[in-house]
């Protein structure tokens, strides 16, 4: 019930919430713990170092496909391709939008190998969750499906980033939606894949006073312009911060 009323109060922001009085919350920002995806990426670093090249295939649902946004360049995926280009010069950038609204992990493993084989990608993103919880998967069935589509995905020589569920009211709304995201932080760490904790830096955002109404649609489950853009621009810290050589960059690298 509790959750049901604060789902409530949150979809009321959405429509309330806005103008000066938010106007310090307009910054896109998270932690630097937060990004820590917590693997080296090896794979997608060689490419990156050797080949002067990144091949990621984005893999998701609605999120990845880019639904909420004014503009498909909005998207995170398309943002992603945009970051890395202007931090890696000289670096061929390919990113491939597999977004599929609607799918949930079970789904998304299905097409898993057809979707990444074709792209000879060196790096998947696998936005994924959000669905399944709503959906009520049983949570032992959800982490057995995410852990058969990275063996996939890695059997093809691919590094894999988890993202996990967007902290939206729809989303808070869910009794168990913690217990997802805490899965899918264990499967990442058992099939040593990286970790891109949306649901975590999303909540620091509505934390420290940012409105759902500055990232998240009306419908109280997708992800606006805003929204989109800036975990496109969070993400490709992330990478960046993790595979980039110094001398692409100029900067120190800050990679662990």
């Amino acid at each position: 019930m509790k959750k049901h009323v604060l789902m409530a109060m949150g979809l009321v922001a959405l429509a309330v919430c806005s103008g000066s009085a938010f106007a310090q919350s307009r910054d896109c920002r998270a932690s630097r713990e937060l990004l820590d995806l917590g693997n080296p990426l090896e794979i997608a670093r060689a490419a990156v170092a050797d080949e002067h090249e990144l091949r990621i295939v984005a893999m998701g649902s609605s999120s990845t496909q880019g639904y909420g946004t004014t503009n498909p360049q909005f998207a995170y995926p398309a943002q992603l391709k945009m970051k890395l280009e202007a931090a890696m010069p000289g670096v061929a950038i390919h990113v491939t939008n597999k977004g599929i609204g609607g799918q949930d992990a079970e789904e998304m493993t299905a097409r898993m190998k057809a979707d990444v084989k074709p792209e000879r990608a060196q790096l998947v993103v696998w936005q994924v969750g959000t669905n399944s919880a709503i959906r009520r998967t049983p949570i032992d069935q959800f982490a057995n499906r995410l852990r058969a589509g990275i063996d996939i995905g890695k059997s093809l020589g691919a590094n894999f980033v988890l993202m996990n569920l967007q902290y939206v009211p729809a989303v808070v709304a869910l009794r168990d939606e913690e217990d997802y995201a805490r899965v899918m932080a264990d499967v990442a760490k058992e099939k040593g894949a990286g970790l891109f904790r949306r649901f975590e830096i999303m909540r620091a955002w509505y934390n420290d006073g940012m409105p759902y109404s500055q990232f998240v649609t009306s419908d109280g489950l997708h992800l606006n312009d805003f929204g989109q853009k800036c975990i496109g621009k969070l993400l490709s810290s992330a990478i960046i911060d993790t595979i980039v050589p110094k001398k692409l960059t100029g900067a120190p690298n800050t990679s662990r």
